[in-house]
């Protein structure tokens, strides 16, 4: 039996792919490099048909950086003179000393 992987070496990215969970078995470590060098962006594992498991690789540093920024953004409010770099405490911190709280 020929694989859907086999049968579409040619089709350009993204590569997602549907494959039984034996066939996955018999070629995990392969697939696992294919997918962690990005060859392949999507692997469904299948029983009897079903989808049992979606793999993917990791999202990188930089999309991950790039989902979570500005994420508060239109969520805080403060008054228009607030200084945001102003110290937060009116007493002086002892934590070069090595003191927590005095």
């Amino acid at each position: 039996m020929t694989s859907q992987i086999d049968r579409t070496e040619s089709i350009a990215m993204p590569r997602e792919f549907k494959l039984p969970a034996s066939e996955f078995k018999a070629k995990c470590l392969d697939l696992l490099d294919q997918i962690a060098a990005r060859k392949i962006t999507r692997l469904t594992v299948t029983k009897h048909g079903r989808p049992v498991a979606v793999l993917a690789p990791p999202a990188s540093r930089e999309d991950e950086a790039e989902r979570i920024f500005g994420a508060l953004r239109g969520r805080l409010d403060a008054p228009a003179d607030f200084d945001f770099t102003a110290p937060v405490l009116d007493e002086p911190l002892g934590a070069a000393e090595g003191k927590l709280h005095e």
